[in-house]
């Protein structure tokens, strides 16, 4: 099975250095954790959703694997806190953040670990729709059938302002 996985990091590790380093030493973890790098996309530097000041350095990586996304899961949560991090507020800064984007079996959800597959946030995402256009421009939403390419090109789009109504010429308003 192939896997879309998102990676994200703002926050130096005493070992591995700057966010960009974190995320090279992650795909170099992922491989060793037996997730077979097929391919991976460049860095880009992201603001923070949230809380968080420190901007994100974000990629994306296709791996495949024969495990299923719940034990994919924690093999991915086993590595983030290998690298530091700490479960608890969301959208803090962090080390290391590994998230399951999209999967060749198409949609997945579970209870037990909570996990939603494609992921949830990601139409919204330009900071995964971007790297995930370099690397898998042409794989699917199985929510919406639209390609990762169209996906980011859409949410590049500039958001329509909603009209404001025209102010009435004074001959059009009412008298009482």
């Amino acid at each position: 099975m192939f896997y879309l996985i998102a990676l994200g990091s703002n926050q130096r590790h005493q070992h591995f250095g700057t966010p960009r380093n974190i995320l090279a030493a992650a795909l170099q973890r992922m491989d060793r954790a037996g997730l077979m790098i097929a391919d991976s996309s460049g860095p880009i530097t992201s603001r923070p959703v949230g809380p968080s000041q420190r901007r994100y350095a974000n990629g994306v990586a296709i791996i495949q694997t024969a495990l299923p996304p719940p034990a994919l899961l924690a093999t991915l949560k086993r590595i983030e806190s290998e690298f530091g991090r700490r479960r608890g507020q969301a959208w803090s800064r962090r080390v290391l953040d590994l998230d399951i984007i999209l999967w060749s079996g198409g949609a997945f959800a579970s209870a037990e670990p909570a996990l939603t597959i494609p992921h949830p946030m990601m139409r919204e995402r330009s900071f995964v729709l971007a790297p995930a256009a370099e690397i898998a421009g042409d794989w699917r939403d199985p929510l919406t059938g639209r390609t990762i390419a169209q996906l980011d090109a859409r949410n590049r789009r500039p958001k329509k302002r909603p009209e404001k109504a025209p102010k009435p010429l004074d001959h059009e308003r009412k008298r009482p």
